[in-house]
């Protein structure tokens, strides 16, 4: 998945908690959010502010997706609250896809 096809995929299933996202896709839109906070953050905080809630949904979505992609539940994401949780979901993120399916569904196309 290249990084337009991961933009439109993100942004198509901006509430979609159920299914699997490859890591490209994840870490393409993850791209695509820092590049749009950076912009964002030049027009100011209001503009930085609305940016942020409007990614933050997609972004929770795309990150539940991944974390189902190597059978584990969206839940973890909690982990973000405590600060130190997102090294263990950083680490789940940069994983390897099942190979097979799992209660989450086929492995993505990549």
């Amino acid at each position: 998945m290249n990084f337009v096809q991961a933009i439109k995929s993100c942004l198509g299933q901006y509430a979609t908690f159920s299914g699997r996202a490859s890591r490209s896709e994840y870490w393409w839109f993850f791209l695509f959010q820092v590049l749009v906070m950076l912009v964002a953050s030049m027009f100011g905080d209001v503009v930085y502010g609305l940016a942020s809630l409007a990614l933050l949904l997609p972004a929770l979505a795309v990150g539940t997706r991944r974390l189902h992609d190597i059978g584990r539940t969206g839940w973890w994401q909690l982990l973000l609250l405590t600060g130190i949780g997102f090294l263990v979901l950083l680490y789940w993120w940069v994983q390897p896809s099942e190979g097979a399916g799992n209660i989450y569904g086929e492995p993505p196309a990549a």
